[in-house]
């Protein structure tokens, strides 16, 4: 069942990515592609201008990146590829770069949380609303809150799921869990990757698409 359920999610949330980009594609995409491909590398690797702790940042969602790539693959292989569960050098792979990934979530969690707040700019809709009702005046004055609800929604989504991914794998390391409680820990654990890894992607192509926007 998981092996199914995993394909027909990531299937529908790579042909979801796909198609909002042909509706409505970003910074002339399509007319421009090697352009477009060249400033989205560009973005994430060489961004001008960044501070001390702007670089900081960046190493560590970089390295995160990273990780993040490792364990999918690891993980995944197996139930997708031979519907069997991680083992052997996959298994020792995935649980190298595990604890550094869990690392890097919780500092990226503190220091994008003041960027990923939400501000009266995210919700145009809920001003109208107001607007209607009060008669008073709701315009954005915070110009450093950065517009955009939905990849702060992703963000905020990552740092909870999170906190499941993590303590499921470990509880379950523990002689406190029985056998049984175990394997219901290892199942939590997959369900709970899965819904990590969808809403790291959409995250990544909410943000690839800010970026090429600017």
């Amino acid at each position: 069942m998981y092996r199914t359920l995993s394909i027909i999610v990531l299937l529908a949330t790579f042909g979801g990515i796909g198609l909002n980009c042909l509706v409505r594609p970003c910074c002339k995409c399509w007319r421009e592609p090697l352009k477009s491909t060249v400033k989205f590398f560009t973005i994430l690797f060489v961004e001008q201008k960044l501070s001390l702790m702007g670089m900081l940042r960046k190493l560590v969602f970089l390295l995160a990146l990273l990780c993040f790539v490792v364990l999918a693959i690891t993980g995944l292989w197996n139930p997708l590829v031979h519907g069997e569960h991680i083992s052997g050098y996959l298994m020792m792979i995935h649980a190298t770069f595990a604890p550094v990934f869990a690392i890097c979530l919780a500092v990226l969690a503190i220091m994008w949380a003041r960027n990923a707040r939400f501000c009266s700019c995210d919700w145009p809709w809920l001003q109208g609303i107001i607007r209607r009702v009060t008669l008073v005046k709701t315009e954005c004055t915070d110009e450093t809150c950065p517009a955009g609800a939905l990849p702060k929604i992703t963000f905020w989504l990552i740092t909870v799921l999170s906190l499941p991914l993590i303590l499921s794998i470990v509880v379950s390391m523990l002689p406190i869990a029985g056998t049984h409680w175990q394997e219901i820990l290892m199942d939590l654990h997959r369900y709970v990757a899965l819904a990590f890894a969808v809403v790291v992607i959409v995250h990544l192509h909410l943000m690839s698409r800010a970026g090429m926007q600017q």
